[in-house]
């Protein structure tokens, strides 16, 4: 009995896996055969009547599943076993071709999945020469590396010079082109591999184009203008394998015994975009005599770092018949270079009064003059746009404008905005998600204020005789406050003589409107016969920060009864959006 009762789970056992076996391997794969079978029947039939679409010759003619359906040669759909899924239309195909007797042989690759016909369908394997990748200059020769081998996996190694190539390369222009390599087997079975070429133009390329054998540019040049990190920018020269750049104008105004502490400010507010673009290198500091101040040579040097100001013979190697753009028309800039501990170098294209003739200004390091940091961009930085102009600066559009109906507080410094018929820039992104942001020029010529000279130059808004509660009354007369809120500012109060990082204390008042610091980025003079107050102060009496129309910071003694002009601070809603612009000055941002 037992002996049975084996033999009938033996048989059981045996039933269930010659189950298993028909329904997971015979059955899809009679029923993959016979689709194979339809689609050749299929490939019949449509050249039964489409004859003159036959191959001739070697010739190989192929019917895509695809169009098979398309024609209703195949009526049903083929399914991959056990799926929903249909089996490849596109990748399956019937191929025709003629023997050597001249007959007609069918090949059917059926695309199922994991069933996939015994028929060679790959295509040769192409390798080149050089990189898949490439980038020239603009205006270069392309000379293309060519194809190292073919080879496949049926016919073996085949002739590179039997490989089609098609290029679409124009050096003449920026762009990324194609270099397509295309070639067939004998079952006609095609490759194709592409070459990227990025023809660009890189900054230290047209650079030294423009410069010839020279090292910088000298006099005024009209075409040295570049956008770096939101700001306009002078190119210097070339250094190395990368380009020396100086900020057009003063971005602030600084003492210089704390440049170094003002410039690890500076880069610690660049975007991180622009950032990576930058080199860092040993700026020169040399101390000079005054019987020294023709130097075109340094001998001493910071540490390595990001940013610094331009040196004396920086500048006297940018002169051309005592003229050069590294001396500011409208300012007093900081040289790099002191004469002693208490005394350093100041710069301006023509000084007046009794420092008429000086080429270079020897005062206190105290004092606070306008600071144009320089940088080292990569030589190998593509120059995306521009003519290098000043309407039409060299671009490196390393921070993309926003696109439309984006948060303005997901923006960047420096970018520029439009309101109430003014140009605005950012100044920073509060941790509130306010966007504090800056006036480009001062307010209506009209509005002219200054302390009531009976008591101290304080930076008060709760002091109707503070120039800080007029701006934050009175400015609204000019500008639609409506974009901005109720903020938190900090005023710095010095003990003395105003410097960066001298304050003694600071006070904190929520206002709207406010003056700008006189140490923040972009706070620096725009020109044009502009003065404005700062909202730094002393506890001295009568110790004000403002600028004056001919550009320079006073921040000593302010004279009773004098008036300066306003340039305002505020804080945008932090809701509010980017209807349009691209947030240069040409085409600043428009919100909603």
């Amino acid at each position: 009995m037992q002996k049975y009762v084996g033999k009938v789970k033996f048989l059981i056992v045996l039933t269930i896996i010659g189950a298993f076996v028909w329904f997971l391997v015979i059955s899809p794969m009679l029923t993959f055969h016979n689709n194979e079978k339809k689609m050749e029947d299929a490939a019949r039939r449509y050249y039964e009547l489409n004859q003159n679409e036959l191959p001739t010759g070697q010739r190989i003619k192929t019917l895509s599943l695809k169009k098979l359906f398309d024609g209703a040669y195949v009526k049903e759909d083929m399914y991959i076993p056990y799926t929903k899924k249909t089996c490849s239309v596109e990748n399956s195909w019937v191929k025709v071709k003629r023997n050597n007797n001249n007959e007609l042989d069918y090949y059917v690759y059926l695309d199922c999945g994991i069933l996939q016909s015994n028929v060679d369908h790959e295509g040769p394997e192409v390798k080149l020469n050089g990189e898949d990748e490439v980038t020239i200059g603009v205006g270069e020769v392309y000379k293309d590396d060519g194809v190292k081998s073919v080879v496949d996996n049926k016919d073996g190694k085949l002739n590179t010079e039997d490989v089609n190539i098609v290029s679409k390369v124009d050096t003449s222009k920026i762009g990324t082109y194609e270099v397509t390599y295309s070639i067939q087997d004998s079952m006609a079975n095609k490759t194709e591999k592409v070459r990227t070429v990025n023809v660009v133009k890189t900054i230290k390329a047209v650079v030294k184009k423009d410069l010839d054998s020279a090292k910088n540019y000298v006099g005024y040049p009209d075409n040295n203008y570049v956008r770096f990190a939101n700001m306009l920018f002078r190119i210097y020269g070339i250094e190395g394998n990368n380009v020396l750049i100086v900020s057009d104008v003063d971005l602030a105004n600084v003492n210089h015994n704390k440049l170094e502490d003002w410039m690890d400010y500076f880069e610690g507010v660049l975007p991180e975009e622009s950032k990576q673009l930058l080199v860092k290198k040993k700026f020169c500091n040399e101390t000079i005599k005054s019987d020294s101040l023709d130097t075109t040579e340094c001998n001493s040097y910071t540490k390595e770092r990001y940013s610094f100001v331009p040196s004396i013979d920086l500048i006297n190697r940018s002169e051309e018949n005592n003229r050069t753009f590294m001396k500011p028309d409208d300012t007093i800039a900081w040289t790099a270079n002191n004469s002693s501990k208490s005394q350093a170098y100041a710069v301006r294209a023509v000084f007046f009064g009794d420092d008429f003739g000086k080429e270079f200004l020897e005062t206190t390091v105290n004092d606070n003059y306008g600071v144009r940091p320089m940088v080292l961009v990569k030589g190998d930085t593509n120059v995306v746009s521009g003519k290098g102009t000043r309407d039409d600066p060299y671009s490196f559009n390393e921070i993309p404008a926003a696109k439309n109906s984006v948060k303005l507080n997901t923006r960047y410094v420096g970018e520029y905005i439009t309101h109430s018929d003014y140009l605005w820039r950012i100044v920073n992104v509060e941790s509130d998600g306010t966007v504090k942001v800056i006036l480009d020029e001062t307010l209506d010529r009209n509005f002219v204020i200054g302390y009531n000279t009976q008591g101290t130059f304080t930076y008060n808004p709760k002091d109707k005789n503070s120039v800080a509660y007029k701006i934050n009354n009175q400015a609204s007369k000019y500008v639609d406050t409506s974009i901005f809120v109720t903020h938190e500012i900090k005023v710095p109060i010095y003990k003395d003589k105003i410097a960066y990082k001298g304050e003694k204390k600071t006070e904190k008042y929520r206002v709207k409107l406010s003056a700008p610091n006189m140490y923040e980025i972009f706070s620096g003079y725009p020109g044009e016969g502009f003065s404005y107050w700062y909202l730094n102060t002393s506890q001295k009496e009568k110790v004000a920060a403002a600028v004056a129309d001919y550009g320079i910071c006073v921040n000593e003694d302010t004279p009773d009864g004098i008036e300066f002009m306003v340039r305002v601070v505020g804080f945008v809603n932090k809701n509010m959006v980017i209807s349009s612009g691209r947030g240069t000055p040409e085409n600043p941002y428009k919100l909603k």
